[in-house]
């Protein structure tokens, strides 16, 4: 099943399986990572509209990398080549993007090096799964 030659299936249970790994991933990492956003316990809230929020951008994340991964041209979608594009997407988008951001907001490199993880794991994902059932 695909719209404008992507894969459907494939980005759904990507953006899934990225939520699914931020979910663990903060689950294990929330107490260093609110002390690297200088969050205290007590203030942390959790709302349905920030995991609507967090679905919705994995959603668009997924449908951009499969155009991304597509435009390897015919042949070219496999597992391994879905995983160095979401690298390459991750190292000279996301990673880059934080590090700025989080440079002028005032952070550590703690709190960068915590999200920029999340990212590589979520993009990676999302280039395994897309590469793998193709775009």
């Amino acid at each position: 099943m695909d719209f404008a030659g992507i894969n459907i299936i494939a980005v759904l249970v990507s953006t899934a399986a990225a939520f699914i790994i931020g979910g663990m991933y903060y689950a294990i990492l929330g107490g260093p990572w609110m002390k690297a956003a200088r969050i205290r316990p007590e203030e942390a809230k959790m709302s349905p509209i920030l995991m609507i929020n967090s679905i919705v951008c994995e959603l668009i994340m997924a449908v951009f990398l499969a155009g991304v991964i597509g435009h390897l041209g015919d042949g070219q979608v496999t597992l391994i080549n879905g995983l160095v594009s979401a690298f390459f997407v991750w190292l000279g988008f996301v990673a880059t993007t934080m590090a700025v951001n989080h440079r002028y907001q005032g952070f550590g490199w703690s709190l960068t090096l915590i999200d920029g993880t999340h990212w590589l794991l979520v993009l990676l994902t999302m280039g395994a799964i897309i590469g793998w059932l193709g775009v």
